[in-house]
């Protein structure tokens, strides 16, 4: 099969995440970069096209709109097949918009737009073009993920009572100042109304609902900003009940001194319980109320289809970040491709449910802690 060709908004000079995107898009050999606009600055748009990526100069684009119009004039078999976003939060939707529009489908990184509303408009266009939207909420890629999801899903754990999310980070501990990345997720233009829990607080809540399938009925959050003239969240709590009666606890910070990336889930049922954390992606433990407590491996005896479908190599050989985010590239490669079975990527779905559940937070903070209602 031919490679599906992408084009990269984003992820120009002094950017992280656009080079993750291309090593995971181009992983398993099922797409390829061909074109992109790196920067809102034509000049270092092209200079990170040539310079980083090592495309010709003539598809390193000026800005979005001239790659997206340039492509369309293109023979169907040179042009992009579809758009990868990796910007900051304020122009997903402008570029996911654009892009669909042009009869380009999108992969975008999370979160999905800079409001509630915009995802909600976004969600009406997918329906009216009939394109693919994928969302990269990279931890449900992991093959242990998608176990602890399989088995709640067989009622292994019985009906669920708690669940448990922590996602704790150190990296903005100290002032931004010097750090673009930092920048542009504490500036309320560019990053919307949230911080932290913009950022991985909406990691955590994608991760919950992913595994549990719970519906949120009401939340109750608490956010602070602990660093000395940042407008927005850089810690807090979220306590949530949901529909059917279990009770949860979302934590994330981006001050937990000493903290690099811990991110852990805990799900506890009538039967049985679980636990998942980043650092030993590869295991997932398993606590029973009736028998010794088990621990599942990637790619072990005994494992589920679906995260034996998500692991690439034997057992006994770590799969990371990487491997998690190609995940959700080839499952949305492969559904550009014609195979419905492999639609195992978030959608837009997951994307208007996050920014619901952003804003909801932030109100609930600003009104003192006060429930809301999810809906």
């Amino acid at each position: 099969m031919a490679k599906l060709k992408f084009g990269l908004v984003g992820g120009g000079h002094g950017a992280f995440i656009g080079q993750v995107h291309r090593m995971a898009a181009e992983l398993d050999g099922l797409a390829e970069l061909v074109c992109g606009a790196f920067s809102s600055d034509p000049v270092q748009s092209r200079s990170a096209g040539v310079d980083i990526y090592h495309l010709p100069a003539s598809r390193a684009y000026p800005s979005f709109s001239a790659m997206l119009q340039a492509e369309q004039q293109l023979p169907a078999g040179q042009r992009m097949d579809f758009v990868v976003i990796a910007t900051p939060n304020h122009l997903h939707f402008p570029v996911a918009e654009a892009a669909l529009r042009s009869g380009f489908h999108v992969m975008c990184d999370k979160p999905v737009t800079f409001s509630l509303q915009q995802a909600l408009d976004l969600q009406e266009l997918i329906q009216a073009t009939k394109l693919t939207f994928g969302l990269t909420h990279n931890y449900t890629g992991y093959a242990m993920v998608r176990e602890a999801r399989e088995l709640v899903r067989s009622g292994a754990l019985g009906t669920i009572r708690r669940v448990n999310c922590e996602y704790l980070q150190g990296w903005l501990a100290r002032s931004e100042a010097d750090n673009k990345q930092a920048q542009w997720r504490t500036d309320p233009t560019r990053a919307g109304v949230a911080g932290c829990f913009g950022d991985i607080g909406s990691h955590a809540e994608n991760l919950v609902s992913y595994v549990t399938g719970l519906d949120i009925a009401q939340v109750c959050a608490d956010l602070t900003t602990f660093v000395d003239g940042r407008e927005l969240d850089d810690d807090g709590n979220v306590l949530m009940r949901f529909h059917g009666g279990a009770k949860g606890v979302i934590s994330a910070s981006q001050i937990a001194l000493g903290k690099e990336n811990d991110l852990r889930l805990q799900v506890f049922g009538t039967r049985a319980g679980l636990e998942w954390q980043q650092g030993d992606a590869n295991s997932l433990v398993v606590r029973y109320a009736d028998k010794p407590a088990a621990v599942h491996r990637a790619g072990g005896m005994g494992t589920t289809a679906g995260s034996m479908a998500a692991t690439r190599i034997p057992a006994g050989h770590p799969e990371g970040y990487l491997e998690a985010f190609a995940q959700l590239y080839k499952d949305f490669c492969l559904t550009l491709k014609g195979d419905s079975s492999a639609a195992g990527f978030p959608t837009i779905v997951d994307g208007v449910r996050g920014m619901r559940f952003i804003e909801k937070v932030v109100a609930s903070s600003n009104a003192g802690g006060q429930w809301l209602p999810f809906e």
